[in-house]
């Protein structure tokens, strides 16, 4: 704060008053600057009401990432684990996340209808989302990966997409979870024709042009005696997240009314972010777990 005087003499006395002076350029004198027209030109991305928010992630040149941090083919487990742990951290941060599912090197974060985070807008929520995976995926990078140091930090791009019914929503979440089938049955057949085949890529994927899924199955059954259904859960169906209440029990110290003190066991319920892969194109999923979706008479 500036301070001046104010004087004034009365007879031979002069007399003088502290008094504050105003900053020039104080942060309530910018706000309304002439300057202040320029916010007429930002751009209104609010998001629609009553409809559910996905905001996707996906990696960005990671065929090159993956290629220079030595990932295991067809999948790299301690690279999936990643993805979700970051995922994870990005739920427990916006908890009006009710359901992300994940494959690859994506990830689908669905915001629950009623969600008023950021006031909705779709800019606010896609950085935010963006800006946390990509830092916790660096964060917790050596968790996974202690034998493979970070060489360049990884980038993830992102869209916004409103869903305004349930059945919308699950078919969103059923095209996800075809293409990772899709994809790893590919990648399965394609990297087991190089690794125990014998084949180069280019002999790979010649080999497998044109053909259906059946074929795919018939190739890895009959030659290599592979049946693709008993390949892992997490690769066939990729990984999805919803919170679920668990019981967890901690030991207090209480004081007792001799005042003593003793340790007591304390039993609470707590919700936490769990991961599945199961199925989530058939009804079983959803009726095992009715509260991710909301009502669609709401």
């Amino acid at each position: 704060m500036l301070i001046g005087e104010a004087c004034r003499f009365v007879g031979r006395v002069r007399s003088c008053v502290v008094k504050p002076l105003a900053r020039p350029f104080s942060s309530s004198n910018m706000a309304k600057s002439k300057f202040e027209y320029v916010r007429n030109f930002e751009t209104d991305d609010t998001c629609l009401r009553n409809c559910y928010i996905v905001v996707r992630l996906d990696g960005r040149n990671f065929h090159r990432f993956a290629e220079e941090h030595k990932f295991t083919k067809p999948n790299d487990d301690r690279a999936l684990g990643l993805m979700s742990r970051s995922a994870r951290s990005v739920m427990e941060e916006l908890e009006d996340i009710v359901i992300a599912y994940g494959q690859s090197d994506e990830f689908s974060f669905v915001f629950k209808r009623t969600s008023t985070w950021f006031k909705r807008r779709a800019s606010k929520l896609m950085t935010h989302v963006a800006s946390q995976f990509s830092s916790s995926y660096v964060f917790y990078w050596k968790e996974f990966f202690d034998d493979q140091p970070l060489l360049y930090p990884p980038s993830f791009d992102g869209r916004v997409i409103l869903y305004p019914s349930n059945r919308n929503l699950r078919d969103y979440l059923s095209w996800r979870q075809a293409d990772c089938h899709i994809n790893n049955l590919y990648n399965t057949v394609f990297w087991t024709l190089v690794q125990k085949g014998g084949l180069t890529t280019a002999q790979a994927e010649d080999r497998l042009k044109g053909t259906l899924a059946a074929d795919k199955n018939e190739i890895l059954f009959s030659e290599f005696d592979i049946n693709y259904n008993n390949e892992s859960a997490l690769h066939r169906k990729g990984t999805t997240l919803i919170w679920e209440k668990r019981a967890e029990t901690v030991t207090k110290r209480m004081k007792l009314p001799n005042e003593e003190e003793k340790d007591v066991s304390v039993s609470r319920s707590r919700r936490r972010v769990q991961a599945y892969h199961y199925d989530i194109i058939g009804d079983q999923f959803w009726e095992e777990h009715p509260d991710i979706l909301e009502d669609d008479n709401c």
